[in-house]
């Protein structure tokens, strides 16, 4: 499988990452987003919402656990799992119905969520690296695959 490492210079640059999965990236289609604090995985997932045509804000949904953008011709679903207490919280809210044929769905904190979550088909993590990040895609599916041949 494809796996690619970028250096981000700045925020204008990991939000471009984004925006190139954007042109790219078709449903359905499974992100997982690691890294510490404030190492970019909001501003990464702004630049590709706001480039698959979302015109307002795109805020972290870090108390709402979802927050969902109905774009055209695709749902997004963007996740941030940081304050789980518990994976089974996820069985309430409905997760495996975000999970469908029309949807988008970006992952922060994916390991709070173990073991209720489907694969992901591209695994993103970004870490610093001095005042700036590295961005490391690995794919784990074919439509993963596709999509890191295409951004190559």
């Amino acid at each position: 499988m494809t796996e690619l490492t970028f250096l981000l210079e700045n925020e204008d640059d990991t939000v471009a990452v984004g925006q190139t999965l954007a042109r790219h990236i078709q449903a359905p289609f499974t992100l997982y987003l690691t890294g510490d604090l404030g190492a970019g995985k909001t501003t990464l997932s702004r630049g590709l919402i706001q480039a698959l045509g979302h015109q307002g804000a795109v805020k972290s949904p870090t108390y709402t656990l979802v927050e969902p953008y109905e774009l055209k011709g695709v749902e997004v679903y963007h996740f941030d799992l940081y304050r789980l207490n518990d994976p089974e919280e996820l069985e309430f809210m409905g997760i495996r119905d975000y999970f469908s044929d029309t949807s988008l769905c970006i992952v922060e904190w994916p390991d709070k969520g173990q073991g209720l979550l489907p694969a992901a088909d591209v695994h993103i993590h970004l870490s610093y690296q001095g005042s700036g990040r590295e961005i490391h895609l690995h794919a784990l599916s074919a439509a993963g695959n596709r999509l890191l041949t295409a951004i190559k």
